[in-house]
């Protein structure tokens, strides 16, 4: 699956999906996992931490490169998926699922609205490929 129909995203190409409850759950895709190839390294904030819309809130590195990851919505990290670091593999197989990276509480929920839905991601995507 390249793209999960309930995300958004962003041109970095991280996703965020409302939920569970108020929160948003955020990861990167299943494109930029690919296009990574080996990730060795994953540096994820902390709980408590209040990011803005378009912060870094972490960085991924792999044998190919290091990128910092955006936050597609600004709100407080409220959780952070620590399984994902000591198994970055499963990012390959789970980019939308059990290998989501952080959770936040929105400070501006309407926010989700202006991103990409799926269908222009994979729009979007197509130039990428080029």
């Amino acid at each position: 699956m390249m793209v999960d129909k309930q995300a958004r995203y962003l041109r970095t190409h991280e996703w965020v999906k409302k939920g569970p409850a108020k929160n948003m759950t955020i990861g990167l895709t299943a494109f930029a996992i690919e296009q990574l190839g080996d990730i060795v390294y994953i540096e994820l904030p902390q709980v408590g931490k209040v990011l803005k819309k378009g912060d870094i809130f972490g960085i991924i590195e792999s044998v190919k490169s290091a990128s910092d990851m955006y936050s597609p919505v600004g709100g407080k990290v409220v959780e952070v998926n620590a399984v994902v670091p000591d198994n970055p593999d499963m990012l390959k197989t789970q980019a939308y699922g059990d290998a989501w990276l952080i959770r936040v509480e929105p400070s501006a929920p309407a926010e989700f609205d202006g991103l990409m839905d799926a269908d222009a991601y994979e729009k979007f995507l197509q130039t990428e490929a080029h």
